[in-house]
């Protein structure tokens, strides 16, 4: 079973900088992870469903019990 990267770029970047090959993987592959200081979407004003279609996407665990707090929380510091 091969992993697809989708930003060779970004994840060498981050694998030369000690990520793990799971972290880069991770990172490299979310669309919208180089957007900073704003640019990305709020979490706050995302909905539930969305926040968790998220936590999903980044392999977040325990995300079906969280609130929207939770979830956002999770999201902010994974």
């Amino acid at each position: 079973m091969g992993t697809r990267i989708k930003d060779e770029e970004k994840y060498d970047a981050l694998r030369k900088q000690g990520a793990s090959k799971e972290k880069a993987a991770r990172i490299a592959n979310t669309p919208d992870s180089a957007e900073k200081g704003g640019k990305a979407s709020d979490y706050d004003d995302r909905s539930r469903e969305e926040l968790y279609a998220k936590a999903k996407e980044v392999g977040i665990e325990g995300r079906s019990k969280m609130t929207k707090k939770e979830l956002i929380n999770s999201l902010r510091n994974h």
